[in-house]
């Protein structure tokens, strides 16, 4: 249990801060190009709770559905395709109904997906090394 809650804790962290440099930076200038779309930046900050609400559900059903799963293989490999398995459910999946939904470009989709699918990569790959000396 002890371990679960440690890897929460750092998928949390890495979660967060991925998420930062490929939305607060990385996609900022091209987020800005549709002001509409989103918040005011006031209005965002105030919101901002929601968003580390979101981000802990996210680490915590992460890590359960990882820690469940676990199979006696190599961890590296174990990481990446979880990591993979839930970028098509959270990352693909969201982005194609946003571009449905919403007039989002298609690079802007693009790059969503794409950025993401290196975020949930390295997510995959710090559950499993957390986890490794279990397995």
């Amino acid at each position: 249990m002890k371990r679960m809650w440690l890897t929460i804790i750092v998928v949390f962290l890495v979660f967060t801060a991925l998420s930062y440099v490929i939305h607060g930076v990385l996609l900022q200038p091209l987020y800005q190009q549709s002001p509409l779309m989103l918040r005011t930046q006031q209005d965002a900050q105030s919101h901002f709770p929601f968003m580390l609400l979101a981000f802990l559900v996210f680490s915590v059903a992460f890590v359960w559905i990882y820690s469940r799963g676990l199979e006696p293989k190599p961890w590296l490999g174990q990481g990446l395709r979880y990591g993979a398995a839930v970028w098509l459910i959270a990352s693909v999946s969201r982005y194609l109904i946003y571009f449905a939904v919403q007039p989002w470009s298609g690079s802007v989709m693009a790059l969503q997906i794409g950025l993401e699918l290196i975020m949930m990569l390295l997510v995959g790959i710090t559950a499993a090394a957390l986890y490794r000396k279990a397995a």
